[in-house]
């Protein structure tokens, strides 16, 4: 049986703090998308969402990563608790990439930053 733990009020609002607007990269770019957040959960969990560009605003976002999720070959995350800072940062941007991005803390969720990946970098 799985230990108990008891329930805690909350004694708070969750949000998350997220600059506004629109990122412009080129393709083969990194980035960092950055979100701040706050809340009364002693162990909050956080998330990263994506919803294409193209299926905006008619289809629900999809899961991207977590903290302490693997990183993969194009995503990876990185987690402040004392700063309160859960940034995603996104390698070899490509056009695919071009999408709304969410960062979320359990159980709110905000808009975060749309992001257009132009078709092709010059040497």
């Amino acid at each position: 049986m799985p230990p108990f733990l008891p329930l805690q009020p909350v004694l708070g609002e969750d949000k998350v703090i997220q600059p506004g607007g629109e990122v412009i990269a080129a393709e083969g770019d990194s980035l960092t998308l950055n979100c701040t957040f706050e809340t009364s959960d002693t162990f909050p969990t956080l998330f990263w969402y994506k919803q294409e560009v193209n299926s905006y605003p008619n289809s629900s976002p999809q899961f991207l990563i977590k903290e302490y999720s693997d990183e993969t070959e194009k995503f990876s995350v990185k987690h402040d608790k004392q700063q309160k800072e859960f940034h995603v940062q996104i390698s070899s941007a490509a056009v695919t990439d071009s999408a709304v991005y969410y960062c979320a803390v359990t159980p709110t969720f905000f808009f975060c930053e749309l992001i257009f990946v132009s078709g092709s970098k010059t040497p």
